[in-house]
């Protein structure tokens, strides 16, 4: 509050100079046009003192108005970045289903613009549209007490009509203002898009059919920015016309009152200087306008998220989540993203502490929103989720999640370095601990290989990484995290047979001892579970242990026969790759250096996936 004071009383200070400004140059005017007879020594003396004053006070009204400016600059930056920081938190306040609705590039350039335009109405405001309208008060009463009423009242007119004009103009360039950002906003979601798919449009050669999606966007705010200039020009030339017909006609005025004898010539001079030094701030004011118009465009789709209230949030007197022993139970859970359609029906089933319980069954039948719903991304329809016997619904949500685990089907990485991703897990972690949750997600010897070590950076979303790599960083975190429950999420589904073992003993080591629950669409990595539910069409179908299930000849005994067929395709494709390749090396070898003993290089061949045929 101190620093907005201050500010205010150093604009005040300024615009009393300001005025005092024109008047120095009037005394100045009076001065050289004085009586003849006067000596020439006081006629320059008198003169030079008052133009020395006329410099002076120029040099005052610059100092304390950059000061103001200075001063005030923390309080508007602080007022920015406090909004800026609330918008990002009520972001993440948001329900998924916000943010799966919506397009990432198109939502940061809205967040960006209404910051930006937060900024400009915040400075505008306190450091134009305030001082403009102190100096337009003092200005009509150095008129009214230095000449009359006509003056005043000429000015008056001016200033309204100039007003008037600047309103009408600027409503008429908010539709094009509001066209052109639509489009910026299009087009900058079509650049991201494509940026971020930019595998896929290499493996379709569709380069030219990008770069046609975009120029089509680029085009439309072409013509909505070229329309934005056109329509600036035209109020710009509008602002001048009336400004300079109100000086004019007060201009004129003043030589009718020097021919009669009520005024000065140095009164002509304080009035052109007046007007003059009033078209500066009647100018910021079409500025001002026009710039919180269009800020308040820019931000209105801000407004409008922050508008958004959350679809999941803490009951009132909800208490944190107190994990004793990790018991998962859903008792009779219906749910559906749409009411036309539902997901899970009267879902109930129990996972005991410390022990694994698997969901399987075909797409669709709601494997993936188990997880959700436990995460209360979204809340049940109807019936209930417990852990240890405390409705998730009635604790916090930091807390609920805080006591859950997550190894997703893709792993999406932050753009920064290994350790700072694995870190995410417990972010007051040591180097040691990191280091250590990476042995045993059986992922150091990795990073200690390539350059840079942990410090080495993964890339957008973690695309220098393979796939199996970002799992065993998914894995890591989680280690680090400790939950009690563990959810994994179909971890192994999108990778080859041979990662998939390696991934899966991490994933069994990181299970011991915790309640787990897996979402499995290979039924080989779940062989183990304690007991295996088979939804579909968000019934539970079947239930119990892989032996069991199999006796019953039924929907999971019939996943497991064509899962069976895919895996035995496929190792026999692999061993006829690496015998194929042991052939091959052994004949080369042969061939081209007789001296050396040929030995089959299979290590080789395991590096890559065998191409399986379409058919399989």
């Amino acid at each position: 509050m101190l620093r907005i004071y201050a500010s205010l009383a150093l604009m005040l200070a300024a615009k009393i100079v300001t005025i005092a400004v024109p008047y120095s140059f009037k005394w100045a005017t009076d001065a050289l046009s004085g009586p003849a007879q006067a000596s020439l020594s006081s006629v320059i003396a008198g003169p030079l003192a008052l133009t020395l004053l006329y410099g002076g006070l120029r040099i005052v009204m610059a100092l304390l108005t950059q000061i103001r400016d200075a001063i005030f600059a923390d309080v508007a930056m602080h007022a920015v970045r406090r909004l800026a920081r609330d918008v990002f938190s009520h972001l993440h306040s948001l329900s998924l289903r916000f943010h799966l609705e919506r397009k990432t590039g198109g939502l940061t350039r809205i967040l960006e613009r209404g910051r930006n335009s937060i900024e400009t109405i915040v400075r505008t405001t306190m450091l134009t549209a305030v001082p403009t309208v102190v100096e337009f008060v003092l200005i009509l009463a150095v008129l009214l007490y230095q000449f009359d009423w006509h003056y005043a009242a000429v000015v008056s007119v001016m200033i309204l009509a100039y007003m008037g004009f600047t309103a009408s103009a600027t409503n008429w360039r908010i539709a094009i203002r509001r066209a052109m950002n639509e489009s910026d906003t299009d087009a900058n979601t079509k650049a991201i898009d494509s940026l971020l798919n930019f595998e896929t449009v290499k493996y379709f050669t569709a380069e030219e059919r990008e770069k046609a999606r975009y120029d089509k966007s680029i085009a439309r705010y072409e013509r909505m920015s070229v329309k934005t200039y056109t329509s600036l020009a035209w109020l710009n030339a509008g602002q001048a016309v009336i400004f300079t017909l109100g000086l004019t006609a007060a201009m004129a005025m003043s030589i009718a009152g020097i021919k009669s004898g009520a005024n000065t010539v140095g009164d002509f001079v304080l009035i052109n200087a007046m007007m003059i030094q009033l078209y500066q701030p009647l100018n910021y004011m079409g500025v001002v306008y026009r710039d919180i118009r269009q800020s308040a465009i820019d931000i209105e789709m801000m407004f409008a998220i922050l508008g958004q209230n959350p679809e999941i949030e803490d009951r009132a007197g909800a208490k944190p989540l107190a994990v004793t022993s990790g018991r998962l139970l859903f008792e009779n859970v219906s749910f559906h993203y749409d009411p036309r359609r539902a997901i899970l029906k009267d879902v109930s089933f129990e996972v005991s502490a410390g022990k694994t319980v698997a969901v399987v069954g075909p797409s669709g039948a709601g494997k993936s929103t188990l997880s959700r719903l436990i995460f209360r991304f979204y809340e049940p329809s109807s019936g209930r989720i417990t852990i240890d016997g405390q409705d998730i619904a009635m604790v916090t949500q930091t807390s609920l999640r805080a006591a859950i685990g997550m190894v997703p089907q893709d792993t999406v990485l932050f753009n920064d370095t290994i350790a700072y991703n694995i870190r995410y897990g417990r972010s007051d972690a040591s180097d040691a601990e990191v280091r250590e949750a990476a042995r045993l997600a059986r992922i150091d010897h990795f990073i200690e290989q390539i350059p840079g070590g942990y410090e080495a950076q993964v890339g957008e979303r973690g695309l220098k990484l393979s796939g199996g790599e970002k799992q065993r960083v998914a894995i890591a975190r989680t280690i680090l995290k400790a939950p009690p429950i563990l959810v994994l999420d179909e971890a192994t589904s999108a990778l080859d047979s041979f990662t998939e073992g390696e991934i899966q003993d991490a994933l069994d080591l990181v299970a011991k001892g915790r309640t787990t629950l897996v979402i499995a669409h290979r039924l080989s990595t779940i062989v183990n579970a304690d007991e295996i539910i088979v939804l579909d069409h968000g019934k539970i179908a079947e239930r119990g242990a892989h032996v069991s299930l199999l006796a019953q000849n039924g929907l999971y005994a019939a996943l497991w026969k064509r899962q069976n067929e895919v895996r035995q395709a496929e190792e026999t494709l692999r061993r006829a790759a690496i015998e194929e390749g042991g052939r091959l090396s052994i004949k080369i070898e042969t061939e081209g250096s007789p001296e050396t003993e040929g030995e089959p290089e299979e290590e080789a061949s395991l590096d890559k996936d065998p191409v399986i045929p379409a058919g399989l």
